[in-house]
């Protein structure tokens, strides 16, 4: 009897390592090296904040699922040429596809969960950044990353595509009021961020994505991100499998309108990976400490 309790304990002790070790790679990956640090900073440092634990926001943006709709909303966004333009030119994403991912987890993190000076110090960085971003898409039209127009796009493929993931994939699905508050809330950093009026509800979110419709088109940098991302993605052979999960996931995610613009192909049970590769992805990150389960430190 000894024997097999100590076989399990065994057994229990490597599952466990495993899980973290797998949880730590995941979260380096997308948050850096420093990423326990770095959550100290945002999560532990007392003072007021725009959200608060219960909120939607908070629970869509902590979830895994997250990992899956950052997938689909990277496929969204290339449909707009002179915000892919802008992606393409500046933003180093096959230079640096892991540096650029840690800054845009790290804007969602800080807008989400940091105090509101911090909160509000980031999204001051980032509208300077955009206003230093200027160029000219495959078809020598101009454009400038603070555009509202841009803007706007950017964050209703954003949102929408963290909706549907969380909806499909996440821990439990938001009710029709909640889902409307998440869109609320999204709303407020963005308006910061330079987006005039965005969204406040699903319907206005899906108003804003069709009235932009007349504006996508399938650009050469749309194409190469897709390759990108689908097929030569910055990933370990061994990781390979996992992420291939969490991106037929991510294009199940998406309107039928949207794959055939891309010529993206739907493989069976699609759904079912992307489920799959969350919950993996979940498993992982339940093994390392997470800040976000917790309160904020108070003011």
């Amino acid at each position: 009897m000894d024997v097999h309790f100590g076989w399990l304990a065994t057994l229990r002790l490597v599952v466990t390592r495993l899980q973290r070790a797998f949880g730590e790679s995941v979260r380096s990956r997308v948050a850096g090296e420093d990423a326990a640090e770095r959550g100290a900073q945002i999560w532990g440092k007392p003072g007021e904040r725009w959200f608060a634990p219960g909120d939607p926001i908070w629970r869509v943006h902590e979830d895994a699922s997250m990992f899956t709709g950052g997938i689909a909303a990277l496929l969204l966004q290339t449909l707009h040429p002179l915000a892919m333009a802008g992606v393409a030119g500046h933003s180093g994403y096959k230079t640096d596809p892991w540096g650029r991912l840690k800054r845009t987890s790290d804007y969602i993190a800080v807008t989400t969960y940091a105090t509101i000076p911090d909160a509000e110090a980031t999204i001051a960085t980032v509208r300077a950044v955009h206003e230093r971003v200027r160029g000219k898409d495959f078809r020598g039209r101009p454009y400038r990353a603070s555009d509202p127009t841009l803007l706007a796009w950017v964050h209703a493929a954003e949102i929408q595509s963290f909706l549907w993931a969380y909806q499909a994939y996440g821990v439990r699905q938001l009710s029709a009021s909640d889902a409307d508050l998440y869109v609320a809330q999204a709303a407020l950093p963005a308006e910061k961020l330079g987006v005039v009026d965005p969204p406040r509800s699903v319907a206005e979110l899906t108003a804003t994505i069709e009235s932009m419709r007349p504006q996508l088109e399938v650009s050469p940098e749309a194409l190469d991100t897709v390759e990108f991302l689908l097929h030569t993605p910055p990933v370990s052979a061994a990781a390979r499998p996992g992420y291939q999960m969490l991106a037929y996931g991510g294009i199940a995610l998406l309107p039928e309108w949207v794959r055939q613009m891309l010529d993206l192909r739907l493989v069976p049970g699609a759904s079912m990976l992307g489920r799959l590769g969350t919950a993996a992805v979940r498993w992982g990150l339940a093994g390392v400490e997470n800040r976000r389960s917790t309160s904020p430190a108070e003011g």
